[in-house]
């Protein structure tokens, strides 16, 4: 099978009001992407998201980002000192430009860990920070509240937006800077990132185009893609056909029950890598009064089996887990088993009054994670062997996520990975008591708190050395286990797969961030 070389054709019916840029008309490499969902928004500060942050890592770049190896990789920011406990000091990339034409410099850096600072999803990880200032055009300094072992890892956030072009107003007087949660505005349908791909079309729900960015500054970036075409194909088995047929070039994920015939298939590759998303479900306290006993929420815990998750569901791709922490993060104890015991569930359940069990609603996306509904549903079956009836409801991603928001079901499911490759992320926004000013438990839909829990992690991310951290981390890991503050599932596995003529090895990784502006297709 041969890889398609496409003529770019002129582009019409644009959603966005961001000129489109002159097509060439040559014979250009087109990379045709088909992901479970497409980007929900092109603001990039929205939503904190793994589609989210595929979308930055085309269309923008960050100051420096992880490699395979989890070392740091300078990008926008080409060197760093460690001035003091609470000072860093970074030298910024020079010569480089954003798709507007306005140049980047030491201010756009500042404006956006400011915009940062007041997104509902990303404030709570720039709380450590205090200010970043602006030394020169191309030297930024941040100071930090108190010492702060993980603010390169928090740079792997920052992908610097053109404050130019998202200052000021719309011509209805509306602000181009506005975060508007699954709603309309300025940033949500323009953007001008430094990455190495522009958004040319975007239709939401039906595909996203990007078109090579001539002016992108890493002149070293081996990729040779000029086009990609992304399509989001939620159903697994029509994805799959995509790639089998050639209709696709780039699939991602490759569902469980596909794997063995993906393999065999002589004209394509199949990437597999052991997975740090968390699945887990919350059980919201506010909705439900039995949720707060933690006999109840214990109960629960006892009464899913992962094991057959991972097992029947997945297909093996899964790894059972008993808490947020994978193997490798600092926080992750290995004291910690998954515990499912059908008779002890049945126990705490009529030591805590409800023998004949309740009814309460689920919500599950449907086309986010890997066989997502399906988990739903066996959870949903086991839960019943404990007397308690699941209305579920599963939707697609883009109607998933506002109701995830608005904490709109009684039990609901959502995977995590740490961006920051630490255990404390998991626990900032899934399980600290939720504080909207902060943005501390932004995605706690079980609405969760525990001070003392809090207390130990605000401690953590203060101590530098490294051990103590890991113990303080691992005893938080305890004790979310003991008090059931929600009901892991499994760490997902990825696999992606493509044509032979994509070398897709060298652009993958565990945070699932394929870096498409470095892929390269091997032309005949």
């Amino acid at each position: 099978m041969t890889f398609k070389k496409t003529l770019l054709a002129s582009l019409v019916g644009a959603t966005l009001s961001l000129p489109l840029a002159a097509i060439a008309q040559t014979d250009d490499v087109t990379l045709r992407v088909a992901y479970d969902a497409d980007p929900v928004s092109l603001d990039i500060h929205e939503q904190l998201s793994g589609g989210m942050l595929q979308l930055s890592h085309l269309t923008f770049d960050p100051l420096v980002r992880w490699t395979q190896d989890f070392e740091f990789e300078p990008r926008l920011a080409t060197d760093w000192e460690q001035v003091d406990d609470t000072t860093m000091r970074m030298t910024l990339r020079d010569g480089v430009t954003f798709h507007s034409g306005n140049p980047f410099t030491a201010k756009d850096v500042v404006w956006t860990v400011e915009r940062l600072k007041r997104s509902p999803d990303f404030k709570a990880i720039f709380d450590p920070v205090a200010s970043v200032t602006a030394v020169d055009d191309q030297t930024v300094e941040f100071k930090t509240k108190k010492p702060y072992p993980l603010l390169l890892n928090l740079a792997t956030y920052i992908f610097p937006m053109d404050s130019e072009f998202y200052s000021g107003t719309t011509g209805a007087g509306k602000d181009k800077s506005e975060i508007v949660k699954n709603g309309n505005s300025w940033a949500s349908t323009n953007v001008s990132g430094t990455g190495p791909f522009k958004v040319t079309q975007r239709q939401q729900g039906v595909k996203v185009e990007f078109e090579r960015f001539e002016d992108y500054w890493d002149e070293n970036s081996p990729g040779n893609v000029d086009h990609i075409v992304l399509t989001p194909i939620s159903e697994n088995a029509t994805r799959v056909a995509a790639l089998l047929s050639g209709d696709v070039d780039f699939i991602a994920p490759v569902p469980p029950n596909d794997l063995e015939r993906v393999r065999a298939d002589e004209d394509v590759k199949l990437v597999t890598m052991s997975g740090t998303r968390i699945i887990l479900l919350h059980m919201n306290q506010d909705r439900v009064e039995a949720f707060k006993d933690p006999r109840v929420r214990q109960a629960f815990a006892y009464a899913v089996n992962q094991e057959a998750i991972a097992d029947r569901l997945m297909k093996g791709f899964a790894t059972p887990a008993a808490q947020l922490s994978p193997e490798g993060y600092q926080g992750h104890n290995p004291n910690l088993e998954p515990r499912y015991d059908l008779e002890k569930a049945k126990q705490l359940m009529k030591e805590a009054g409800y023998e004949d069990g309740f009814s309460i609603s689920m919500m599950a996306p449907n086309n986010r994670y890997v066989n997502d509904a399906q988990i739903a549903q066996a959870v949903a079956a086991m839960l019943a062997r404990i007397n308690v009836k699941v209305d579920l409801k599963t939707l697609p991603k883009a109607q998933y996520w506002p109701e995830y928001d608005a904490r709109a079901a009684d039990l609901m499911l959502i995977g995590w990975h740490s961006d920051t490759e630490d255990s404390a992320n998991f626990y900032q926004y899934l399980t600290e008591c939720p504080d909207p000013d902060t943005g501390a438990g932004q995605y706690n839909a079980g609405m969760y708190c525990n001070p003392e829990i809090d207390k130990i992690v605000a401690e953590a991310n203060l101590e530098t050395d490294r051990e103590k951290r890991s113990q303080m981390l691992q005893s938080v890991e305890k004790a979310l286990y003991d008090d059931a503050a929600f009901v892991p599932l499994h760490w997902q596995d990825l696999a992606w797969a493509a044509q032979d003529e994509v070398q897709i090895e060298p652009v993958l990784n565990v945070m699932n961030f394929p870096y498409l502006g470095d892929v390269v297709v091997t032309q005949e």
